[in-house]
């Protein structure tokens, strides 16, 4: 048996049965590691919120070791980071989703942590519109440090990712089973590439199968790892607005380039955009405006602008509340001006009216200047 590790520990935490990612997280906050959870006594984790004997029993009766030290050997063969929650190379946007995984296996040389980062999804058969559209905006995000994210699938996935790969967009493919196969099988030579300008993430161990139920936690990682999820020709049922509807449920901004009015493969993403779950695109130039991508331009500071515009106290505090962060959410400011939300919704459409201010998607609003 090897000398158990921390990284022993925490392969260990995330195969015990009932442990799922959630309570493992809390667990490894409560006693400040993994090696920690599993000498503690089972009195002590039955005291844990949501624990109890059942599953404290269970942490303190798993015995599968040997499966644990065939994956470390698994990692150590084939150069696979891997990245436990909380470790400072743990991307940050993941860790900040209440049930992003315990621990990733990464293979690749893209940095997991990135101020750009977009996911694009959609159906597994497009047409040559949907096709076309990816490539393209694919290629105008083209020296913009954006990383791509998809789900090396059939379809707009692998299509994002090709597109990335010709554009020398770094590209990351999140897998719905372990580093050891590549699923679809078609795709191994694309991904081999990616290797070397962007990368493979996944949270499965070695071993685990393409089955179906893993696909829902795949994209879990694909719309919370990313700033924004853009969705390219869906219907209304699959895997892509599952992506969208876990993006939206994070926070996260989701996009969604309209179709032929009819076609089926258009009828997610027009769902998405009449209800408001996702904001219309149809370029990337339109990708860089939303999520404030592009170049800063000079242009004259606030204070400057202010002085040529009649702004009542109101309106200063919160042209005022933008400085130390020119993006703000309309509870932040809210909350921070103590403005009744019509009040508020008065006076950010005035800066609007003044371009102080423009209205971004997830009711966010940020400063222009």
């Amino acid at each position: 048996m090897f000398a158990p590790t921390e990284l022993f520990y925490q392969i260990a935490l995330t195969q015990i049965p009932q442990i799922g990612d959630v309570l493992a997280k809390k667990l490894a906050d409560h006693f400040g590691n993994a090696s920690n959870i599993f000498s503690a006594l089972q009195r002590e984790l039955e005291k844990i919120p949501e624990i109890g004997a059942v599953r404290a029993a269970a942490i303190k009766q798993f015995r599968d070791f040997d499966r644990v030290e065939a994956e470390i050997r698994f990692i150590e063969k084939y150069n696979i980071q891997p990245v436990f929650y909380g470790h400072p190379a743990y991307p940050q946007k993941l860790r900040d989703c209440y049930d992003s995984p315990l621990l990733l296996y990464f293979k690749g040389n893209a940095p997991l942590h990135t101020s750009r980062v977009l996911s694009i999804v959609g159906t597994r058969t497009p047409g040559s519109y949907g096709r076309d559209i990816c490539e393209q905006i694919v290629a105008g995000l083209t020296g913009h440090h954006v990383t791509i994210v998809s789900g090396m699938a059939y379809g707009i996935d692998i299509i994002a990712h090709k597109a990335a790969l010709q554009h020398g967009i770094p590209t990351v493919g999140v897998l719905a089973h372990g580093l050891d196969r590549i699923y679809p099988a078609a795709h191994k030579s694309t991904a081999t590439a990616m290797l070397e300008n962007g990368g493979l993430l996944t949270d499965f161990i070695s071993g685990t199968a393409p089955d179906k139920q893993n696909f829902p936690k795949r994209n879990r990682i694909v719309a919370g790892i990313s700033d924004a999820t853009l969705v390219i020709e869906s219907g209304l049922q699959g895997g892509s607005l599952i992506t969208a509807a876990i993006a939206n449920s994070y926070n996260r901004d989701v996009l969604a380039v309209p179709g032929r009015v009819g076609d089926p493969h258009a009828d997610g993403c027009h769902h998405l955009i009449k209800t408001h779950r996702a904001a219309l695109v149809t370029s990337a130039a339109d990708i860089l405006e939303l999520m404030g991508w592009q170049p800063a331009a000079p242009a004259p500071s606030v204070r400057q602008r202010a002085m040529f515009v009649p702004l009542d106290p109101e309106e200063q505090e919160v042209v005022a509340f933008f400085e130390e962060n020119p993006e703000r959410h309309f509870d932040d400011l809210s909350r921070h001006c103590r403005l009744p939300g019509s009040m508020l919704n008065a006076v950010l459409l005035k800066l609007e009216m003044y371009s102080l201010v423009k209205s971004m998607p997830g009711q966010r609003y940020r400063l222009i200047c």
